[in-house]
């Protein structure tokens, strides 16, 4: 498929010739040294990713408008010329990241980390996470080792897109060649300024959302277009002396290496904060070769950093999995120095031995050769992933009804408990070879209170603001005896999970409006800088008021964890009397436990029964909860003290009544909040008297 160009000018050799830049290969390297460097040992983001996107928009939007000047666009072409350069790294990479992952990592990060290697593969992980950010917004899950490919998936979406933006800008340029510069620029202009404005705003109502989500990204890559349509103009003014170069090249590289140190690149971007390393990106370009001999292009065109570019690619590709097996390796949260050297330095070697071996000797073929081997070595990624995915899926496959005579979970600790599953056999010391655990290591990260239950979900606008309204209806045709809405974060939604049999056995109505790291409050109690969060309680808590529910469940308490104390915001107060005078009654539920480490993974590696899986009791909870003692709790709340479901008289196991109590480091599992059902239920039939 391919454009056609129209009659026009003579093209010049500014115009259609592209002029090598060595000083791009320095950026690309510097970008790729502070997105390791920051991985490895800051544990922050660097911004240098951004400064990738750019890049990409400037060369790749720069060979279109020459291909378009020349006579059209060959889409077709295009798409797999970038496909053959890509896949063979790439596929080497997961490929690696399977054998590796199968033997190395714990069972509880198997599922995530297949579908995740498959995404990547199909240029989808940023989409991928994003659904993760949107389900489980407050989750610490345990990062994956292709979790970096959101990037890559960004950029692949791009080289799709653009050939056919330009090839359509062409083809209305056709009568005169002379329109197609202002014809792109326009269109460029249009599509960055849009991209913007809604990276802006969802980034202020959705961050985690915003930053994995392909439209917030666009306009990275249109201002590198717009760069590659006008840097031959701008270069030419006289104003751009070697001196104004000089100085606009190194104002863009102190400016690019003090984002991630000034910025909380991870919580801010994209929106207006991702200017910052896109804006130093441009100024190094718009530099260029400075002719001064303290030019910032001295040191970005050396031969150092144009090394480190020519593996920017397999560079990027390699640290990350190395990063997150050296985590599990140590069990650390962070690298030492030393440690931290040794990954960077494993990582450079791999990308090393990727670019001789694989990505120059394939690039000496043809394309169609150097893409069928690219399309082969992802046919052994496909397969690897599936097996891989069988083998999890079977141990996947522990199915137990929860509260059942070999599983009872909270039930194993209610006062009187007796032990009726297998003969002989205590739940707080079966052996996993008789008792297998629920859910399986491998099925903890899925056992997520969602995936219960037939949710019914959709946009909800109010008050400008728009968030997901959910329901789960009861059973048959017959309108509900009674409605409940859920409100808050993640941390309220795990109880969805113990309020769901009992809503069906007593034919309720659940309605749920989550918004994660956003408990039920006036404000926002994670983050007082939230203003999403503050006017999605806003929103949540007029809409409430309006649909005059039986019932608001919502959390009580927060800080649940070692080394803070839990409390009862006054935010939470102050929402319970706005529901107060709207005549609503609310159940506030006592926060969890969460413990400073992934549980799953810590069973998997010190066993079922281990006490560095558990939690000192009184390390999380105080002796009364933190509400006991307000004088100003309006009367139309009651609360669910969850404690004794989850917790022993001094600690906090990780596994109850043979069942696994966390899926993370911070959530209950489904099945484990399923089985505190009886603990709702006594609740509303002797507080509320339902």
């Amino acid at each position: 498929m391919t454009s056609p160009g129209g009659a026009g000018p003579a093209r010049t050799e500014t115009a259609t010739r592209s002029r090598f830049r060595p000083e791009l290969q320095g950026l690309r390297a510097l970008a790729v040294v502070l997105v390791v460097v920051y991985h490895v040992w800051v544990g922050r983001v660097s911004g240098g990713v951004d400064v990738f996107f750019l890049i990409t928009g400037f060369l790749i939007v720069g060979g279109l408008y020459r291909a378009g000047l020349r006579g059209g666009v060959d889409v077709l072409a295009t798409w797999k010329r970038q496909l053959s350069r890509l896949l063979p790294a790439i596929t080497v990479v997961l490929a690696a990241g399977i054998a590796a992952g199968a033997f190395l990592l714990p069972e509880s990060r198997w599922s995530p980390t297949v579908r995740e290697t498959v995404a990547s593969l199909l240029f989808v992980q940023n989409w991928e996470l994003a659904a993760n950010a949107v389900d489980y917004a407050a989750r610490s899950d345990a990062a994956s080792i292709v979790q970096h490919f959101w990037s890559l998936s960004i950029q692949g979406q791009f080289y799709l897109v653009a050939p056919l933006l330009v090839a359509g800008v062409v083809i209305a340029s056709q009568r005169d060649r002379a329109d197609l510069h202002t014809r792109l620029t326009g269109t460029l202009l249009v599509v960055g300024g849009a991209s913007l404005a809604y990276s802006v705003y969802l980034t202020v109502v959705n961050q985690p959302l915003a930053y994995f989500h392909s439209l917030t990204r666009v306009w990275e890559f249109a201002l590198g277009g717009l760069l590659a349509l006008w840097i031959s103009r701008i270069e030419g003014r006289p104003e751009l002396t070697a001196g104004a170069r000089m100085a606009l090249g190194w104002l863009g590289v102190l400016a690019l290496v003090s984002c991630g140190v000034l910025l909380q690149v991870d919580r801010a971007f994209p929106g207006w904060a991702a200017l910052w390393p896109t804006v130093a990106a441009a100024l190094v370009i718009v530099a260029g070769r400075s002719g001064h001999p303290l030019g910032a292009d001295r040191l970005l065109a050396g031969p150092l950093l144009r090394s480190i570019g020519d593996l920017s690619f397999p560079l990027y590709l390699w640290h990350w999995p190395i990063l997150v097996l050296a985590l599990v390796y140590t069990g650390d949260e962070r690298l030492s120095l030393g440690a931290g050297a040794v990954v960077i330095g494993v990582s450079f070697v791999l990308a090393w031995l990727t670019h001789r071996f694989v990505e120059r000797p394939i690039a000496a073929l043809d394309v169609r050769h150097s893409l069928r081997t690219g399309l082969a070595l992802a046919l052994v990624v496909l397969v690897g992933a599936a097996g891989w995915f069988g083998v999890a899926t079977a141990r996947a496959s522990v199915q137990v009804e929860a509260g059942s005579p070999t599983h009872p979970g909270a039930a194993a600790l209610a006062p009187g408990f007796e032990y009726a599953g297998l003969a002989d056999t205590d739940p707080a010391t079966a052996p996993a070879a008789e008792v297998d655990l629920a859910p399986s290591l491998v099925g903890a990260p899925d056992d997520w209170s969602y995936h219960r239950g037939t949710w019914d979900c959709g946009p909800l606008q109010r008050d400008g603001v728009e968030m997901q309204f959910c329901t789960i209806p009861p059973p048959g045709d017959a309108p509900p005896e009674r409605r409940i809405v859920v409100i808050g974060d993640s941390h309220i939604q795990q109880y969805v999970a113990s309020l769901m049999p009992v809503a069906a056995q007593r034919h309720w109505e659940i309605i749920g409006m989550f918004r994660g790291a956003c408990p039920f409050s006036t404000g926002s109690e994670t983050d007082p800088a939230d203003e999403g969060c503050t006017a999605f309680n806003a929103a949540a808590a007029a809409e409430t008021a309006e649909l005059r529910p039986d019932a608001l469940l919502t959390l009580a308490t927060r800080d649940v964890r070692p080394g803070l104390t839990e409390s009862t915001p006054h935010g939470f107060v102050d929402a319970w009397w706005r529901m107060h005078d709207a005549g609503v009654p609310v159940v506030a539920v006592r926060d969890n436990p969460r413990p400073p480490f992934f549980v799953p993974e810590c069973i998997s590696t010190q066993g079922r029964h281990a006490e560095g899986c558990a939690l000192d009791r009184h390390d999380v909870y105080p002796t009364l909860p933190p509400y006991a003692a307000l004088p100003d709790v309006p009367p139309n709340v009651s609360f669910i003290d969850t404690a004794p479901a989850i917790c022993e008289q001094d600690r906090c196991p990780a596994e109850i009544g043979n069942v696994l109590v966390y899926m993370d480091d911070n959530h209950l599992t489904a099945t484990y909040a399923e089985t505190m059902a009886p603990v709702f239920a006594d609740h509303f039939e002797s507080r509320l008297g339902w």
